[in-house]
């Protein structure tokens, strides 16, 4: 049954939302004030399919890839600059608002630089049992078979033609797989996640896909496969040779502009602790003028760190420990005679922790967050435990997506 609407607004996911008496309805790929026609999404009541734009937005601009509205991974390529950054501080501040709490949202930095260094592919056997290789369609478990992307970097040019190959090669598994790739100084660095344990012949196999394609380095669930190059990228004055399928901020210009907002928010404190530090994209960095306490569940990431430190000369003292923060953050004692802390949860934000600092008396704490509802609940937190809390900082490296960073400035 096809049915015309009126979109109203833009949803926090990206999706135009059309409001009626039975509640909102999320069309993907629309704008407000656009009319649209849509047919029912099966298995979603309160979800359509766009069939076609009777009444187009001003601000609807063309979309930069093919792909756009049947691939899944960018929702809002259709929207001009202007609005869509609007928007986006506007979820910040609407996010704060419903957490009582009170801080002007500085606009949008764009932060998208030359694109994204990381990119997962998916390979799956699809109808027929013919092999598809590419991103999932929105919201559902369907491949969407691409031939470029033009939101990555350039140094993933070729991504698409090696993960074809690692898939073919991994055929006789016959297991889906996700493909992940990393943009290094050495190369591209991947991480092949569900093929189930290598044959001699295919680990064989893949050590000739590396070299086909030049790859830096392939491994399987984290473990070596073949290496042609060490993976390594340069955080401050340090390189870092990353553990593989690490974890890294999505552009390297959303990296740069984080750090440089972190350490002007720090400003001259003598000791500070970086929490969630990662591989080190703040640790390393503050390095450069303080020591620095830094923590992270990962052990690979905490001994990537440690390498990195003690291979670059110049920097403070950093004592980096694996800790689980989220069962055992750092309590009000241990954070005694450090001037600021650093913290850059995952997407679940950081309560536990967050609790323990509003207890502390550190002069500063930064935080550092990709979700603005948790980014407002852990604040909220802080702010209940007596601190002040400065402008927050919109940073959007995930462009025309309905992600955004965050960073803010919270004092005694």
């Amino acid at each position: 049954m096809v049915e015309r609407l009126n979109i109203d607004e833009l949803g926090n996911r990206g999706d135009g939302v059309a409001h009626g008496d039975a509640g909102p309805i999320y069309v993907p790929y629309t704008l407000p004030g656009e009319t649209v026609e849509v047919d029912p999404w099966p298995g979603h009541p309160d979800r359509r399919n766009l069939l076609r734009v009777e009444t187009a937005s001003p601000a609807r601009i063309a979309a930069i890839c093919p792909h756009f509205g049947v691939c899944g991974g960018c929702a809002l390529q259709h929207w001009d600059a202007a609005p869509y950054r609007t928007w986006k501080r506007d979820m910040v501040a609407t996010q704060l608002r419903h957490a009582g709490i009170a801080a002007r949202v500085a606009d949008v930095i764009d932060a998208h630089g030359a694109g994204r260094r990381r990119a997962v592919l998916h390979a799956r056997r699809g109808t027929h049992d013919i092999l598809e290789v590419g991103f999932a369609a929105l919201h559902a478990h369907r491949i969407v078979s691409i031939d470029r992307c033009p939101i990555l970097v350039p140094g993933l040019a070729g991504i698409i033609e090696a993960a074809w190959a690692i898939a073919e090669t991994l055929t006789p598994a016959a297991k889906p797989l996700d493909i992940q790739a990393t943009a290094t100084d050495g190369g591209v660095d991947i991480d092949v996640r569900g093929s189930g344990p290598l044959t001699p012949q295919l680990t064989l196999a893949l050590a000739r896909v590396a070299e086909a394609h030049r790859l830096a380095r392939i491994t399987r669930h984290g473990e070596l496969v073949a290496q042609r190059a060490e993976p390594t990228v340069r955080m401050g004055r340090a390189t870092v040779a990353l553990p593989p399928g690490a974890f890294l901020q999505a552009t390297t210009l959303g990296e740069e502009t984080l750090a440089r907002l972190v350490l002007e928010q720090v400003g001259r404190a003598k000791a500070a602790a970086d929490l969630f530090a990662g591989v080190g994209p703040f640790a390393l960095r503050l390095a450069e003028r303080t020591r620095v306490v830094a923590a992270d569940s990962e052990e690979g990431a905490i001994d990537a760190l440690r390498c990195a430190a003690g291979a670059t000369s110049g920097l403070k003292p950093i004592v980096a420990e694996r800790r689980e923060l989220f069962r055992r953050p750092y309590v009000a004692q241990e954070l005694a005679g450090i001037d600021a802390v650093v913290f850059d949860p995952p997407r679940q934000g950081a309560e536990a922790q967050a609790r323990e600092l509003a207890k502390s008396r550190v002069p500063v704490i930064v935080a550092v967050s990709c979700n603005a509802a948790t980014f407002a609940r852990d604040a909220k937190i802080l702010v209940d435990g007596g601190y002040r809390i400065g402008e927050v900082t919109a940073v959007d490296q995930f462009r025309y997506s309905a992600h955004v960073e965050l960073v803010a400035r919270f004092a005694r």
